[in-house]
């Protein structure tokens, strides 16, 4: 019996879908404004979180649009308050570009993991590092796996998790080697789940705030493990293929049109299967080879 597609992440959100522009006061000390930037890869477009008030942090300023920075500074001003740090979650360009022009606008101290394309942070946050303002205490945990430099912030108290792409609304996310690494991922997932005290609620990168984030962090781990069984049976079943070969049987529940995404996570399987012991790279290059360490002998393919 061919194993079943994976499940679809549960619906867990609490507002309504964010608009490119508007202000949405989420929990008391937490706002969004969503960048217009909306799209596959963004869905309603890419969110930007404002921390704490008076003196305030803006975590992901999105794209270098104009007009999105202008409403991220509006809504800054029409409570008085003062942007004073900046903080991304990853250097991805729909979350980073923005921190350098906002920055120079307010004055504002930038944070991030590190330097990188073309982001250039004042001050490094490796995991662990906590920025302590007046009105909220952010805490920052290394998620690697969808970028190597992802962090997500933890805003303490009330304890929601700034999640970047680590965790989105109702979908999974891309991860794209060689930066991307299924392995990492699964872990840097399973690390939400020992967080203590356990998460208040998701705040993503793209989409609502989500609210029971154990079960949405269980259910992202159970799609990837079973999307990893469907990649393992599918190369088990041709002994050897390259990954544009493998994708249709692997995402047959994944309308056509999103295939060539779908290649990246597919990508990030197989080289997890790889690392494993279970799988062994035959081709590297656009179209990567895959030969299956447990197939059948005789089973192979060109």
């Amino acid at each position: 019996m061919a194993d079943p597609a994976p499940a679809p992440v549960p619906d867990t959100g609490r507002d309504p879908t964010p608009a490119p522009g508007r202000v949405d006061v989420l929990v008391p000390g937490l706002r969004r404004v969503t960048a217009p930037n909306p799209g596959v890869m963004t869905g309603p477009g890419t969110n930007t979180y404002l921390i704490g008030s008076r003196e305030i942090a803006v975590v992901d300023p999105g794209p270098c649009d104009p007009r999105h920075l202008e409403a991220v500074l509006d809504a800054a001003r029409a409570s008085g308050d003062r942007i004073r740090w900046v903080l991304v979650t990853h250097t991805h360009e729909d979350h980073a570009p923005g921190a350098a022009p906002l920055a120079a606008a307010t004055g504002a101290e930038i944070i991030g993991f590190g330097a990188r394309e073309g982001f250039s942070p004042d001050a490094a946050a490796q995991d662990g590092f906590v920025l302590d303002a007046p009105s909220f205490r952010l805490r920052a945990l290394h998620t690697p796996g969808h970028a190597s430099d992802h962090l997500c912030w933890l805003l303490e108290s009330p304890r929601v998790l700034l999640s970047g792409d680590h965790v989105m609304d109702r979908v999974t996310v891309v991860v794209a080697p060689p930066d991307g690494d299924m392995a990492e991922y699964l872990e840097s997932l399973r690390r939400l789940l020992e967080t203590a005290p356990p998460l208040e609620a998701i705040a993503p990168g793209h989409g609502r705030l989500l609210g029971e984030p154990q079960r949405v962090v269980e259910a992202v781990i159970a799609h990837r493990l079973a999307r990893e069984r469907l990649v393992a049976a599918a190369l088990d079943e041709v002994g050897s293929a390259t990954v544009a070969e493998l994708v249709g049987a692997v995402y047959a529940d994944v309308d056509p049109a999103l295939h060539p995404i779908a290649r990246l996570s597919l990508w990030a399987h197989l080289r997890k299967l790889a690392r494993e012991g279970r799988a062994e790279e035959m081709a590297d290059g656009p179209d990567p080879g895959y030969r299956s360490t447990s197939a059948p002998t005789g089973v192979a393919r060109a």
